[in-house]
């Protein structure tokens, strides 16, 4: 439901009252909103202690490598489980996120028994220079560029991406192909045309209320603000992809309109392509539903002759 703000003072002038009442309202309200966001401000960091993380994991014979790297300047942060060897499954989180939005994936035990799983905290998220938003789908796949490279299978890795961690994983596919074998896209925004036009984003991020938002909610703003305009840019270079895709796509998605599933069926014209559609589904299937991308990763991880033919096309 939108919410309308009125402007007290100018409120106060057009009917004749006095302006320190309803200014001094204002400010008291202003101060209210900035104490009840710094009270709850951890509950918007989407991300986990070290300590919990431990606890998360310490009755499943495992834990995970908590790792970080420096790379032009900023830091990329992420978690590493399973034998080195084993070919590599990297999840990439929505917007806002972190690397523990697929934590419950990084505990399984098949999963564990057949790949090396890896989960990022995309730039400005999590741990990677937390509040530093990066909107650029290019720079984004530049910075996580060094995750890929830390292959030792011979097969090709797996990006898993939900929601806006969709099309990261698309330009990373298009911007370093040699580097992966596939991708499965999750209630991924990829279509510029669906995206919708919510013209309250460019003042929230130039005026005093964006000092006000939680970090991580300032970073999905400015990502989401210039997704339009890179999935632009993305528009002639799908036809590069040569990879297995998997779309996973729910029908009752309200924040990813479902259309985007078409969108990636059509303009995937050299790829295997995969549409798992799901009527009753929402946006949430990593929580809901994550049955479905376990599955997907299982499948598309037994594909090599698959991937063999057609990149010898």
């Amino acid at each position: 439901m939108p919410v309308y703000w009125s402007n007290p003072v100018q409120h106060a002038f057009s009917m004749n009252f006095h302006i320190r009442k309803p200014f001094k309202r204002l400010i008291i309200a202003a101060f209210l909103i900035l104490l009840l966001t710094q009270l709850t401000s951890g509950c918007f960091r989407f991300r986990m202690s070290e300590s919990e993380v431990y606890e998360y994991f310490k009755d499943t014979g495992q834990q995970p490598s908590l790792k970080s790297y420096k790379i032009d300047g900023r830091t990329i942060y992420f978690a590493d489980i399973g034998k080195q060897t084993s070919q590599m499954v990297i999840f990439f989180h929505g917007a806002p996120g972190s690397w523990s939005s697929f934590i419950a994936f990084m505990s399984d035990k098949e999963l564990l028994e057949n790949f090396r799983l890896i989960s990022v905290d995309r730039p400005g998220y999590g741990y990677s220079d937390f509040g530093k938003a990066e909107p650029s789908l290019l720079r984004q796949a530049e910075l996580i560029k060094p995750v890929l490279e830390l292959n030792r299978s011979d097969k090709l890795p797996i990006l898993v991406g939900h929601s806006l961690g969709g099309p990261v994983i698309a330009k990373i596919a298009m911007q370093f192909p040699e580097l992966v074998g596939g991708v499965i896209m999750v209630a991924a925004s990829i279509d510029p045309e669906l995206e919708p036009s919510e013209y309250w984003r460019g003042p929230l991020r130039m005026s005093l209320l964006n000092w006000m938002v939680p970090r991580s909610l300032r970073v999905t703003n400015d990502e989401i603000y210039f997704l339009k305009q890179e999935l632009k840019h993305m528009l002639l270079y799908w036809k590069d992809i040569r990879i297995p895709v998997t779309v996973i796509q729910g029908g009752n998605d309200s924040l990813v309109n479902p259309m985007n599933a078409v969108f990636a069926e059509r303009m995937l014209v050299n790829a295997k392509v995969d549409i798992r559609y799901y009527e009753k589904f929402n946006h949430f299937i990593p929580w809901n539903n994550p049955q479905l991308i376990k599955e997907a990763i299982l499948d598309m991880g037994s594909v090599k002759s698959v991937y063999n033919d057609i990149t010898s096309n």
